[in-house]
């Protein structure tokens, strides 16, 4: 039988979240690798991966390399980012990755697109849309079909194909965790998402060039 007591929360997520003041050695050394990083702060889904330190580390680490040490260019990197918290309905996740899309250089009606369920209009930005659709069809059936496939092979290589599959996976990992948490919204970051409750956001395919 399990003697643990069920700690008291009082942040509004499922669990608690460890902070400086109450941090083993452990966890506070993980912690000041976060803090000292690219990253600078620590938030979403690092902030419950903490309870296992070990995770966190591993987990900090992979997601360092993903979200900054791509071959994609960092923008399109956003964006697939987007994709994934946009299907898993992570208001969190959308939130600080729209930020930081925005700062990449994302055109804001690709983002308003992807965020009210529309075919986005890429345009002629072929670069985009590969992404895009790569991103939708793996998410949306757990494969994507050889033209996807190809066309991100063709422009980034093999390199690119497994480094774009791998951020759609860890950001979907992220999601699952901000969701099922329930680890809640930074101080003065309002809900963008509509979030039906316990479905996944279908999206539709781009539009044609």
């Amino acid at each position: 039988m399990n003697d643990q007591t069920t700690p008291t929360r009082t942040n509004g997520g499922r669990i608690s979240f460890p902070t400086p003041d109450t941090m083993t050695a452990e966890q506070r050394q993980v912690y000041e690798q976060i803090v000292s990083g690219p990253r600078g702060t620590l938030v979403g889904p690092l902030r419950a991966a903490l309870h296992n330190p070990a995770l966190a580390d591993r987990w900090q680490r992979l997601g360092q390399v993903l979200r900054f040490e791509t071959s994609i260019p960092t923008h399109l990197n956003e964006l697939a980012i987007l994709v994934t918290a946009r299907r898993w309905n992570s208001d969190l996740e959308w939130g600080i990755h729209a930020g930081d899309a925005e700062r990449a250089g994302l055109p804001q009606a690709y983002m308003q697109a992807i965020r009210d369920g529309d075919s986005p209009d890429f345009g002629g930005d072929e670069a985009a849309r590969e992404v895009y659709e790569f991103a939708r069809q793996l998410l949306q059936t757990g494969n994507v079909e050889d033209p996807a496939y190809d066309a991100v092979l063709v422009r980034w290589g093999e390199m690119g194909a497994v480094e774009l599959t791998a951020v759609i996976g860890y950001y979907s990992m992220v999601a699952m965790t901000l969701n099922v948490h329930r680890v809640p919204l930074p101080v003065g970051m309002d809900a963008p998402l509509d979030c039906p409750h316990g479905q996944l956001f279908t999206m539709p395919p781009a539009k044609e060039s």
